[in-house]
């Protein structure tokens, strides 16, 4: 004897709810799961990497990532001082279950607070002045490095403080030329490139020695002076070039190949705006 489905014991039971289940199922909408977004950790004042109106080379960067891999993209901006990683990257979200941000699009390669793709540039300090007031000759470090006491009497060179710039100074007895500006400023509206657009154009230095990036994009920000921009090579003792890389959380090593495969694919149109932005670039060396 076959036994039908009514003549099993839970058959009027399992019956009994099939029209409540089909009433949930019209009833709920199926919940989605939530899309992926690609969460940018950044200086919102920062410029030429990054700013709250979108417009540094790194959120354009950022954008072109996030196209490539299909999502919207979000931010959380702090400045890019002390406690940046730890109130970023590594900071829970309070709104909802992760992390506030994912990736940080600039950092020097193998950084040790994160896990860095390989590098997508590579830069180096330089030296900018304003064309036509007297270091016209300069066309390299060593050419500045070579002025006799009677030439650097009265010359004033800006840099921030505790860099491969200010060691430079230091080392070749520039101490008397040397103007230093504090790295990390406790006014938020601060910002690097201020050394070009305002020291350098009003005269209040004559030169400056930056972090590639900015020298090169504030002195094509310029106007009504023309700028000089003579990149430096690496010394014995003082490096100046260094690769840069994005990064995400240690043990993120899923995201980090996501972004390794989006960095690549876009290899052409990230070096074309890095030019755009007269970022100084030198051949990339994974190795350093």
């Amino acid at each position: 004897m076959s036994l039908h489905l009514n003549d099993a014991p839970w058959a009027g039971r399992l019956i009994s709810l099939l029209p409540v289940t089909l009433v949930m199922l019209l009833t709920f909408p199926v919940i989605a799961e939530e899309q992926a977004v690609f969460r940018v950790c950044a200086d919102p004042n920062n410029l030429p990497f990054s700013s709250e109106a979108r417009d540094g080379f790194e959120n354009r960067i950022a954008d072109l990532l996030a196209k490539d891999l299909g999502m919207p993209v979000a931010y959380t901006w702090f400045p890019q001082r002390m406690g940046f990683i730890r109130n970023t990257l590594k900071a829970k979200d309070p709104t909802r279950d992760g992390y506030k941000c994912d990736v940080v699009m600039g950092v020097p390669h193998n950084y040790d607070r994160a896990i860095t793709t390989e590098p997508y540039y590579r830069s180096t300090y330089a030296l900018v002045y304003v064309k036509g007031r007297g270091l016209d000759d300069v066309k390299t470090v060593a050419d500045l490095l070579s002025f006799d006491d009677a030439r650097k009497q009265g010359l004033r060179i800006g840099v921030f403080e505790r860099t491969p710039a200010a060691q430079l100074l230091a080392q070749y007895d520039f101490y008397d030329q040397t103007v230093a500006y504090q790295t990390m400023s406790g006014d938020p509206a601060a910002y690097p490139g201020e050394l070009v657009e305002k020291e350098l154009v009003a005269g209040k230095i004559d030169a400056a020695i930056l972090w590639g990036p900015i020298a090169g994009y504030f002195a094509k920000q310029a106007k009504d002076v023309e700028m000089v921009i003579v990149p430096l090579q690496s010394r014995p003792g003082i490096r100046f070039d260094f690769s840069i890389s994005a990064a995400v959380r240690h043990g993120d090593g899923d995201r980090k190949k996501e972004i390794q495969s989006a960095l690549d694919r876009n290899a052409g149109a990230i070096k074309a705006l890095l030019e755009e932005y007269n970022v100084p670039l030198l051949p990339i060396n994974s190795g350093s």
